[in-house]
C-alpha cells in the first residue's frame, strides 16, 4: 500500500519507525510546521520531521488543510492509506476521504476511555489500572470513529507519564502493524464506541500543576506521577517554588504524627535523607526528588546533603501561586 504518515512529537516517531523497518512503502510524511526551540528560539523540527529528513521522505507541514492547495497536494500522492498519531490538527472530511481506505489513528487509550489530547496523564490521574493503544478508522469526530484493533498494557504504580508514555508509544508501533497486516487480510472488524462511556481528556496546562495538598496523598501521587516529565508538579514554600518529581505515599506505620489533628494540610512533618514528609488531607505522603529554584532535580538525599536545614519541620507548603 501507498501509505502517507502524519504526526509530529516522539510518540508518533516511534510508529513511523516502525513502519519504515517493516518495509511499508510510506509516500509522504504529514507534521507541524517547525517550533521555536532552545535559548536561541531557532526553528527546530519535530521528530516525526527529524525521522522523516533521515530517510529521505517527502515532507509536507501546512498550517491546516483549508486552502485548496493543501488538497490538492494530498490528493496527488495517490495514498491508499493515512495513518494518523499525535498529528495535532483536526482533519477535515475532504482529508478524510482522500485516500482509498480513509485514515487510520493511533490513540493511547482503550476507547471510548479516553477521548482527546491528554489520554494517558488522565489516565494516571484518575487512578487507572490499564490502558493501551486503540487503532481507530477516522470520522469527523474527535476520538469516535469505529474501533479496529485493541492492545493493552497495565499502568503500575510508580508509572508516570513518561514510563507510560514511551511504552505505548512502543505498544503503538506493534498495534498498527498488526493491524495493516489484518487490513491486507481483509480481517478487520470495526465495533462501534459507546459514547456513554467515554471520557474527556483535556491538553495538560500549567496551571494544573499546582498540588493541593487538601487532596489524599494517594490523588497527590497520581497528580506528580501524571505530570513527571511535564509539566512537572509544583507547590510554594516560603519565596520559592519547588518542583516536585517524585514522591511515594507512606503507609500509616511509618509516618509522623499520623493521628495528630493539628497537621495542617502541606506541613512539613519530617525532612531527612529519605524525603520530606508531608501532611496531605488524608494520609502522608514523602517527597523523594525535588527541583529548587535555579538547580536541576535532584534525590532529596543530595538535598539534605548540601542543605540539611532547608526544609524545616513545621514549615507549610502553599499549594498555589498566591
Amino acid at each position: 500500500m501507498r501509505i502517507i504518515f502524519a504526526g509530529t512529537p516522539d510518540f508518533a516517531a516511534t510508529a513511523l519507525a516502525d513502519l519504515l523497518s517493516a518495509g511499508h512503502t510510506v509516500v509522504a510524511v504529514y507534521t507541524q510546521p517547525d517550533r521555536p526551540a532552545g535559548r536561541g528560539r531557532k526553528l527546530k523540527p519535530g521528530p516525526v520531521k527529524a525521522l522523516a529528513l533521515e530517510h529521505h521522505l517527502s515532507i509536507e507541514q501546512p498550517i491546516n488543510f483549508k486552502e485548496i492547495d493543501s488538497i490538492e497536494t494530498l490528493k496527488n500522492y495517490n495514498a491508499d492509506l493515512m495513518i494518523v498519531a499525535a498529528y495535532g490538527l483536526l482533519l477535515p472530511k475532504a482529508v478524510l476521504e482522500t485516500p482509498t481506505l480513509g485514515c487510520l489513528n493511533i490513540h493511547a487509550s482503550l476507547l471510548p476511555r479516553w477521548r482527546g489530547a491528554a489520554p494517558i496523564q488522565r489516565a494516571i490521574l484518575a487512578g487507572d489500572t490499564e490502558t493501551g493503544i486503540t487503532i481507530m478508522q477516522m470520522n469527523e469526530g474527535l476520538d469516535t470513529g469505529d474501533m479496529l484493533l485493541k492492545l493493552s498494557t497495565p499502568i503500575e504504580e510508580h508509572d508516570t507519564g513518561g514510563s507510560l508514555h514511551d511504552r505505548l508509544a512502543e505498544l503503538g508501533g506493534e498495534a498498527i502493524l498488526m493491524a495493516l497486516n489484518k487490513l491486507t487480510e481483509q480481517q478487520l472488524q470495526p465495533e462501534k464506541q459507546d459514547d456513554k462511556s467515554a471520557n474527556y481528556a483535556k491538553k495538560l496546562n500549567k496551571a494544573e500543576a499546582w498540588i493541593d495538598w487538601s487532596q489524599s496523598a494517594i490523588e497527590i501521587d497520581r497528580h506528580i506521577r501524571a505530570f513527571n516529565p511535564w509539566p512537572t508538579c509544583q507547590s510554594k514554600l516560603a519565596d520559592k517554588i519547588i518542583r516536585i518529581h517524585e514522591a511515594q505515599i507512606l503507609e500509616p506505620t511509618n509516618t509522623v504524627n499520623s493521628t495528630n489533628q493539628d497537621n495542617k494540610c502541606g506541613k512539613i512533618l519530617a525532612y531527612s535523607k529519605q524525603g520530606i514528609d508531608v501532611q496531605c488531607g488524608h494520609g502522608q505522603l514523602r517527597l523523594t526528588k525535588c527541583q529548587l529554584p535555579g538547580s536541576r532535580a535532584m534525590p532529596v538525599i543530595d538535598i539534605h546533603n548540601g542543605h540539611p536545614d532547608l526544609f524545616n519541620c513545621g514549615q507549610n507548603f502553599i499549594g498555589n501561586d498566591t
